[in-house]
């Protein structure tokens, strides 16, 4: 037996597996994936005032029948996104934004910054309002305030929310707040499937029952409540309210957020121009036949809310239906959108 040359040859053969090693190693670490499409999974979370519409009109498997929350499209530590598509599926949108940023453009920032949801309001939600950023910075550990905006999918006939306050002065509001004058207080408006609502930050407001919204806001979890109408959750427990921090940021006197829309016509494609904001952008893309578009911002949050079809760019073809979400990244340059669809979509 020669065995100089048996282990001549088992000592080159590790060095080549080693030498494989490494340059696998460094090829995945250079790799460059040219990813246009993200399709992600939401996140759902339980709420009191929620119900099962989720499951009923989006097919969605909740967790109960007081799913109130689809976290659609988030990167937030309280609830995150996966990917359930391509060579970056079951990482979280989290993770993809600290170490892909190319596919978002390489736009600045320390956490991915909108939120995508669609809440389900069987019964009222709490009188609420949300801080700014300079008030969240100091006050909630350096969380971003929350400026949203609501599109009401569906409600029931005669439906209203509760959007804005009467109080004319600081003094008046704390007044009003500490007497339970709430019917003076807060302005009720009427809503109907279709309608649009910018929601800046220190806007009291609140959903109202058997209400249907897609929300887009800024990637925060913040809320101060106002006024829970003297509920207990199933320990028998009335939820905290945070008056002080509330008064602290809500506007006054109040002011009339209008959305000022705007709507075109694209090749047979209806365009609706929500807002365009410092926070965030949102457009609703109504599509018959195909809608052939630029990417014109660094990256696109799409979510279907009617139909289905199918989104095809420059390498990528996705098949979406009602309910589906989905990032077109910076690697998206034009895309065609093919069926019968309504989408929601918006950029920072």
């Amino acid at each position: 037996m020669n065995t100089t040359h048996d282990s001549t040859e088992k000592r080159l053969l590790e060095q080549s597996d080693e030498v494989l090693l490494v340059t696998n190693k460094i090829d995945c670490k250079e790799e460059k994936y040219v990813i246009e499409l993200l399709k992600l999974k939401p996140v759902f979370k339980e709420r009191i005032w929620g119900g099962t519409t989720l499951k009923d009109s989006f097919g969605y498997e909740i967790p109960s029948e007081q799913t109130g929350e689809c976290w659609a499209i988030s990167a937030h530590p309280n609830g995150n996104s996966t990917v359930e598509n391509g060579p970056f599926e079951g990482k979280e949108l989290s993770w993809l934004w600290e170490h892909h940023r190319e596919l978002f453009g390489n736009v600045s920032g320390n956490c991915f910054p909108l939120l995508t949801k669609i809440l389900d309001a069987k019964t009222d939600l709490s009188v609420q309002v949300h801080p700014n950023d300079q008030y969240a910075k100091v006050n909630e550990n350096g969380e971003l305030g929350k400026t949203e905006c609501w599109y009401i999918i569906d409600c029931k006939q005669d439906a209203e929310m509760i959007f804005g306050h009467h109080a004319h002065s600081k003094e008046q509001l704390v007044q009003m707040i500490h007497s339970g004058r709430w019917e003076d207080l807060l302005r009720r408006v009427k809503i109907k499937p279709g309608d649009f609502f910018y929601v800046p930050s220190g806007t009291i407001h609140a959903l109202c029952e058997e209400t249907l919204v897609l929300e887009t806001q800024q990637s925060s979890d913040t809320t101060y409540r106002v006024y829970d109408y003297d509920r207990v959750d199933q320990n028998g427990e009335k939820r905290e309210l945070h008056l002080q921090k509330a008064i602290d940021v809500t506007t006054v006197p109040d002011t009339e957020n209008k959305a000022n829309l705007q709507t075109e016509v694209q090749d047979g494609t209806k365009i609706t121009t929500f807002v365009e904001g410092e926070y965030f952008s949102v457009y609703k893309w109504e599509v018959t036949g195909d809608y052939q578009t630029e990417r014109k911002a660094p990256f696109l949050l799409c979510s279907v809310i009617k139909g289905q079809g199918e989104v095809t760019t420059g390498q990528e073809t996705l098949p979406v239906k009602k309910g589906d979400h989905f990032i077109l990244t910076a690697h998206t340059t034009q895309l065609t959108v093919s069926g019968t669809l309504e989408l929601i979509v918006s950029h920072p």
